[in-house]
């Protein structure tokens, strides 16, 4: 056993880390354009999170919310994949080799396992157990008054913040505008 002695002055204490918690990106990524992503990245750098988790939903979990269609579940997946492999190889490529601001970009994969509607209670909960805090869900101003409108709104906006992807241009849910010091808008 190699035992090396360090010496450190009186009442050292090592540095804080400086990037922490964690910005989750619930959405369906189906309409998602690149520059959004990309605005994402810039968003979690910019307010130095350590984990970008990005949280594609399951047609099921779209269709009971919001009736829409979308491609299915493993070519949104895939999309993200590939967009995160060219950022990670564009960054190494002209970065300085410490990934992305220290930014650590996931994408969850649970909803695939379940293959079937996931209530968001159920994904916050995985993520919170899963992942440091705190914790930020980026979502569209449609799905956070969607979200405002369920039983479990007000147990998890005490637990994380919103982040609002633009500026909402329908009427706030009641619940929203009650709690409208846990949200702001992306980029102001």
């Amino acid at each position: 056993m190699n035992r090396i002695a360090q010496t450190v002055p009186y009442g050292y204490e090592p540095p804080k880390e400086q990037l922490k918690g964690t910005m989750i990106v619930y959405d369906s990524f189906q309409r998602m354009s690149n520059e959004s992503l990309a605005f994402m990245v810039e968003t979690a750098v910019k307010l130095r999170f350590a984990k970008l988790v990005l949280y594609p939903l399951h047609e099921e979990t779209i269709r009971r919310m919001t009736k829409e269609t979308v491609l299915p579940y493993y070519k949104r997946l895939d999309r993200l994949h590939d967009w995160k492999r060219e950022l990670e190889a564009g960054h190494e490529a002209g970065g300085n080799g410490n990934g992305i601001g220290g930014l650590t970009i996931i994408v969850e994969g649970l909803e695939g396992k379940r293959k079937k509607y996931t209530p968001i209670e159920a994904a916050l909960r995985h993520l919170a157990e899963s992942y440091p805090s705190p914790y930020f869900l980026y979502v569209t101003p449609e799905t956070a008054n969607l979200f405002a409108s369920y039983s479990s709104f007000e147990e998890w906006i005490v637990k994380l913040r919103l982040l609002l992807a633009s500026k909402p241009s329908q009427a706030l849910h009641p619940k929203l505008e009650q709690y409208r010091h846990r949200w702001n808008v992306a980029g102001e």
